[in-house]
């Protein structure tokens, strides 16, 4: 994961600049326009303002669905539109930003985080909310696929979503951006069991490496998926029309959902630190061993080097050096010795 994804404006831009952050390889700018009611929906690509602003004015629940922010013009022409704050518009270019909610007259402005995992990488999608009445902003700074299952439950008509007002529709794309952390964190979950095996068999330098990049992706998601639990708490406890009665359990199972996060994110973090330690453990457990062998070898051959060096030193009134089996008898007595202290370390379970 990227440690700073935020992108920013050069110091001194004016407020309310809109310029483009994305690469050439951005995902492109798609806008599409959702309308529904209980037996009615259409779908819109690339609506016009005109088309826009009639949406407004009709009873039908809207949503204004854009993916890949990536277009300052378009995003710029939606604001006017729509009457959003240019400093909000500012947000949804500018990447990064920390999840938060502000609530204006005519909208409710939302900001989070979805993660997801493309092969070994967790990226980040930020995503931007504007709820007013019977019409809602979707701003997700990637390709939107998260999204896919709630515009097929409106075109299919399944579940309760088209019977329901804008407030549900915040609610389910709310628990969509939630929710993608169980997946997530679930991968996660079988990388850290199975480095756990591995620090317990063999720990390896490339381990430590594993560790701690591990240990900074659980930091980086901490920091991104903390605050949308304050973000729901506070939205759940507006006393405005957004979230009524019927609508606070739902956002409160979201809560849960973000607190179950939260808690598996820290429980990861604790057992990671504690595998460092145990890795840790296990080097300075196998240096003692290969000491302790070190140290039986050199304790055995310390009384066999005396023996050697007092039959090395070639004086000339030595008896032994005229024994005939003088020679295999220093042997025998080193082999004896030799194999009478490595009796007694076993006994004392020295080695």
């Amino acid at each position: 994961m990227e440690t700073f994804g935020k992108r920013y404006h050069p110091p001194g831009t004016p407020p309310g600049t809109l310029s483009r952050h994305g690469t050439e390889t951005a995902s492109a700018t798609r806008i599409s326009l959702l309308e529904y009611s209980d037996s009615q929906f259409s779908e819109t690509l690339s609506p016009t303002p005109e088309q826009c602003r009639i949406a407004q004015q009709n009873a039908y629940v809207d949503w204004l669905d854009v993916t890949g922010v990536n277009d300052p013009a378009a995003i710029r022409e939606l604001g006017e539109t729509f009457g959003l704050h240019p400093l909000a518009l500012e947000d949804v270019l500018n990447s990064g930003q920390r999840p938060k909610i502000d609530f204006t007259e005519h909208h409710a402005f939302l900001v989070l985080n979805l993660p997801h995992l493309v092969g070994d990488e967790i990226l980040l999608e930020q995503v931007s909310l504007f709820v007013g009445k019977g019409h809602l902003l979707s701003f997700c700074s990637g390709d939107g696929k998260a999204f896919e299952p709630v515009r097929e439950r409106l075109r299919q008509g399944f579940g309760r979503i088209r019977s329901r007002g804008v407030e549900y529709l915040l609610y389910a794309l709310v628990d969509v951006v939630i929710d993608s952390g169980f997946p997530l964190l679930e991968d996660l979950g079988e990388q850290i069991e199975d480095l756990e095996e591995r620090v317990l068999e063999n720990p390896h330098k490339r381990i430590l490496n594993t560790l701690h990049q591990l240990k900074r992706d659980l930091l980086l998601l901490r920091r991104a998926l903390w605050p949308q639990r304050e973000v729901i708490s506070r939205l759940i406890q507006h006393d405005g029309e957004l979230v009524d009665e019927t609508m606070r359990p739902y956002f409160s199972d979201c809560y849960d959902h973000a607190v179950q996060i939260i808690d598996l994110i820290e429980t990861y973090r604790e057992m990671l630190s504690g595998m460092l330690d145990i890795y840790l453990s296990s080097l300075s457990n196998r240096m003692n061993d290969i000491m302790r062998v070190l140290t039986v070898i050199a304790t055995i051959f310390i009384p066999l080097t005396f023996i050697v060096g007092v039959y090395g030193m070639n004086f000339t009134h030595m008896p032994e050096l005229h024994w005939q089996y003088g020679y295999f008898g220093v042997w025998g007595i080193m082999i004896a010795l030799a194999i009478g202290m490595l009796i007694a370390f076993k006994r004392h379970k020295w080695l």
